[in-house]
């Protein structure tokens, strides 16, 4: 499948911007699939508005692969049958992202699978092929994107991502049927690399750039970069977002991306107010992604979140050890009486007897 296949209402959403959460793996308490939970989350992020919805990402659990476990397939089935079902009901088109990752015979049975289940493009996480080294990476990339459009995923080094230099994504961007990248260094200098790849190589209205950076998303999406190329200056943008901090107060962070796009397309000087609302946002993902104990408990917060809300059953993990840290569950209290503005507690409360059914 190439780029070229893809219905153009989906590339329109790729290319303009959109809020794509990285769905959490619904469990139960005895640690098993819960096919209703996920629905339930499924249809809350079609009805938030989100343009996409990505499965299989670190998010969802990198475990779900493990042959005990034998999740990989069940839920990327569940994900997109409901999205197709529910999504069509409504006149929506969602862009359907797969997880893929791990060495490249792995990868690409999942991204064969993917396709299979018609989803529309993979996000390839590389962390598996570090250890052979840039080139091997490189031919890894290129081999899972003969199969569907890639997105490719700078993963910050703190969750099991590795650094990659300027060098690899300027070999990167040549791949044809690359269609957008995530950009989750959590680190300015190393996104800066990303974005001067996709200028220098001249793809940057074919390549859409999507934020990862979770503690710096509104100052990302706010961001024109100006970058001298010797083709002359190109200005590019970071139009939507692929995160785990989207996975949870959605219908909150859909409406915050419609304002930033209305803010970009109208000129001018950004509102005080969202240089504001960029520091609550990021405050809030301390507390959510538990950064005072280096991301421990990044999962689980996100399932506290959603738990509070009824969108989850619990905060169980795949992995009976992954769980709040301590004193996380206080810091999501105070995050939650400090900006009460950037929940959508309300829109859950009246959608979830439907969500759930």
């Amino acid at each position: 499948m190439r780029i070229a296949d893809l219905p153009a209402p989906i590339l329109d959403t790729v290319r303009r911007g959109a809020v794509i959460p990285a769905q959490p793996l619904a469990l139960n308490a005895d640690r098993r699939f819960d096919e209703r939970y996920q629905t339930a989350l499924t249809r809350y992020y079609i009805d938030a508005g989100v343009g996409g919805i990505a499965v299989g990402v670190h998010t969802t659990q990198f475990a779900i692969r493990d042959p005990a476990i034998g999740l990989f397939e069940p839920v990327l089935r569940l994900v997109s049958n409901e999205i197709d079902a529910y999504a069509s009901a409504r006149g929506r088109s969602i862009f359907k992202v797969a997880g893929v990752c791990g060495t490249t015979r792995q990868a690409v049975q999942e991204a064969l699978f993917a396709r299979e289940q018609g989803y529309h493009a993979c996000l390839l996480s590389m962390s598996a092929m570090a250890p052979a080294g840039l080139g091997a990476m490189l031919d890894h990339c290129r081999q899972i994107a003969s199969v569907m459009p890639l997105i490719g995923f700078y993963l910050q080094p703190a969750v099991g991502g590795c650094v990659l230099p300027y060098r690899f994504w300027r070999e990167f961007v040549e791949i044809e049927n690359v269609i957008a990248i995530k950009v989750a260094p959590f680190n300015r200098y190393q996104t800066l690399d990303v974005v001067r790849a996709v200028c220098d190589a001249g793809r940057h209205d074919a390549i859409a750039l999507y934020t990862g950076n979770d503690d710096n998303i509104v100052v990302d999406l706010l961001t024109e970069y100006r970058i001298a190329t010797d083709a002359g200056p190109r200005r590019v943008r970071i139009r939507g977002g692929l995160l785990g901090h989207w996975a949870c107060w959605t219908r909150a962070a859909v409406e915050l991306l419609d304002t930033i796009h209305a803010v970009v397309a109208a000129g001018g000087q950004v509102p005080a107010e969202l240089m504001t609302r960029s520091i609550e946002v990021t405050d809030t993902n301390a507390a959510f992604f538990d950064a005072a104990n280096g991301f421990a408990g990044c999962i689980a917060g996100i399932h506290e979140v959603l738990r509070r809300q009824g969108l989850l059953a619990g905060t169980w993990c795949l992995d009976p050890r992954e769980v709040l840290s301590p004193g996380q569950a206080e810091e999501i209290d105070r995050v939650y009486a400090a900006y009460p503005h950037l929940n959508d507690d309300a829109f859950v409360r009246e959608h979830l007897d439907t969500w759930l059914a």
